[in-house]
């Protein structure tokens, strides 16, 4: 499927932050928020990425703004200026930040792409300093904004499709992705199903129990979380082990020590459709048989026909 204008926008930005999957951007500002570039050029030498100069922008803060500059402008990759400085809560580190976006051609001031008509923020981005996942001078930009804040990133596509443009990102909202399960354990989970053991930090371990698997799915709660129910068009934030029936463990995010993040639509059937309808926070035991699986392929340390047995801690849904 093709991507979006907008999603490649966000592609190219990435390819600089690093983790920045925003694909969501625009604006705000009433005149007595409105902020000249000015007001950000002594940060931008700290920053240490180039100033966009004689772009504005007008507009309530929080609402779609008004972008204004001077038609043809070249825009460098690395730039960025803020545009309209928010009201709302400091952004912190560790913060997941939900943004709308328009992306603004800079050959004729024409919106490209915006997620503000459908209200379809992108919540890809968190704000770390872990250089891994984003850049030292993206953390610094973010951490230095606060919620309604606006802000520009320029795009250089000429060397692609030869469209140019500001992806114009407006902070909206934000949280905190869960470092594990958390909610009410769940009675009556069925006895001849796997036993999952806990340790202090979370982590599961697993006795089969006897269990020789299903031919279909099973998804079945073992904590259920409080938060939004998982939409089987998001992506998901999890930690997860996985083993085989015979209690080989073929995968675990708790032993890399790092939580992973993905589409549903880029996992396995049995991901997609077994945590789909689950709430975050709660912890969630699959059993995917072969054909919602990988089925008749090997997989690295996964034979072929196998049925795999998961736990998975829903952390955060985007």
């Amino acid at each position: 499927m093709r991507k979006s204008l907008l999603s490649k926008a966000v592609t190219a930005v990435c390819a600089t932050v690093m983790c920045l999957g925003v694909t969501a951007c625009g604006g705000n500002s009433s005149a007595k928020s409105d902020k000249s570039n000015s007001d950000s050029s002594s940060s931008s030498e700290k920053i240490g990425m180039h100033q966009i100069a004689g772009v504005t922008a007008k507009g309530e803060l929080g609402k779609k703004p008004t972008v204004s500059f001077k038609t043809p402008m070249t825009v460098e990759d690395n730039s960025y200026v803020v545009l309209q400085k928010g009201d709302g809560a400091q952004i912190e580190d560790g913060d997941r930040v939900c943004s709308q976006g328009i992306a603004i051609s800079v050959k004729d001031g024409s919106e490209l792409a915006s997620t503000w008509e459908k209200n379809t923020p992108d919540c890809s981005t968190v704000v770390t300093s872990d250089t891994s996942q984003m850049t030292e001078n993206y953390y610094k930009i973010f951490k230095s904004l606060k919620l309604n804040s606006t802000v520009a990133f320029g795009v250089n596509d000429s060397n692609s499709s030869g469209t140019s443009y500001l992806m114009v990102l407006t902070l909206v909202s934000k949280s905190k992705d869960l470092k594990k399960a958390t909610g009410e354990k769940v009675a009556g989970v069925p006895a001849d199903l796997p036993k999952v053991t806990l340790a202090k930090d979370g982590k599961p371990s697993i006795d089969m129990n006897g269990y020789k698997g299903s031919d279909s799915l099973i998804s079945q709660d073992l904590i259920k979380g409080k938060g939004a129910v998982v939409k089987d068009t998001q992506s998901v934030v999890a930690h997860y082990t996985g083993w085989l029936l015979d209690g080989t463990q073929f995968d675990s995010s708790w032993d890399r020590g790092q939580s992973s993040a993905f589409s549903l639509d880029s996992v396995i059937k049995g991901w997609k459709q077994g945590l789909a309808g689950h709430t975050v926070g709660s912890q969630v035991l699959l059993v995917v048989p072969p054909s919602l699986g990988y089925g008749n392929k090997d997989q690295e340390k996964i034979p072929a026909n196998s049925t795999l047995v998961f736990v998975v801690d829903i952390l955060a849904a985007y």
